[in-house]
Order: C-alpha cells, then sequence, then structure tokens
C-alpha cells in the first residue's frame, strides 16, 4: 500500500513554512492547481483565490514569512483516493511579534497522480481576528421578535 497524497503534502508544506524548504513542495503542485484559503483578506493579504502553481508557492513563502507551524492535530479526517477532508487545530507563532496564535481549519484537498490540483481552507476567522487584535470583539446583542 502506497502513502496517500496528504500525507507527503502535509510534510512538505510544514517544511516549507518552518525551514524554508521549497523545493519538496514544489514537486507536489499541479501546474494548473486552484487554491483558496477563505478569511479576512484584507487583514491578511495572503489569504483568498490563486491560480496556478507560481501563485501558490508565492503564498506558501508569504506564509513562511509570517508564521511558524509549533504544533497541529488532526481532529478528524476522511481520505478518498484522490481526496482528503480534514479537520485541523493549528498552533502557529506569528514571527513579527512572537505572539502564539491558535486556529481552526478545515481543509478539502483533490489529488492527481499524487500532485495537488485543489486545496480550500475553511478558517475560524472569528478567534483568528481577535487574536491578531490582540482583544475580543464585542458584537452587539441580538434580538429575538417574538
Amino acid at each position: 500500500m502506497t502513502e496517500h497524497s496528504l500525507w507527503r503534502f502535509s510534510r512538505a508544506l510544514h517544511r516549507a513554512i518552518n525551514d524554508r524548504h521549497f523545493e519538496d513542495i514544489e514537486a507536489l503542485i499541479d501546474e494548473d492547481v486552484e487554491w483558496a484559503l477563505y478569511g479576512p483578506i484584507d487583514m491578511f493579504p495572503f489569504l483568498g483565490a490563486r491560480q496556478g502553481k507560481d501563485a501558490v508557492l508565492d503564498v506558501i513563502r508569504q506564509l513562511a514569512d509570517n508564521f511558524q507551524v509549533r504544533r497541529f492535530d488532526r481532529e478528524s479526517i476522511m481520505l478518498g483516493v484522490d481526496s482528503a477532508a480534514s479537520m485541523l487545530r493549528y498552533s502557529l507563532t506569528a514571527l513579527d511579534s512572537n505572539k502564539p496564535i491558535s486556529l481552526r481549519v478545515a481543509q478539502f484537498a483533490q489529488f492527481r497522480a499524487g500532485k495537488l490540483v485543489s486545496l480550500r481552507v475553511l478558517i475560524d476567522t472569528f478567534d483568528l481576528v481577535e487574536q491578531a487584535l490582540g482583544r475580543a470583539i464585542h458584537l452587539p446583542k441580538m434580538s429575538s421578535v417574538g
């Protein structure tokens, strides 16, 4: 039995972010990859949708410039032959401030011939924004109409 593409991609991504070793991740990304990290792009310009290998590698370099992955836990995972869906909890360090950041993400990946062809990541953005701002966000109370 061969190793699932998600495991190779995950290891290479974390190595690229933490060690700035990009060669392994480059080999695992399809030229026409579709990539979307859904979150507050006004605060984090590397979030959003990208098309193509060069654009995705640029995002990975921006992530490496801003964060270090301290830990990640897979809360749940479902693997298909060429696909994977997972809920992850990340512990990061913001490199500019040395502040810890923790966040949860849902990740949906598709592979073809061992290369990533599509990645969609949904980030728990409310918690992320509070951590980035360094304070709680107080929303107005919603009243229910009887």
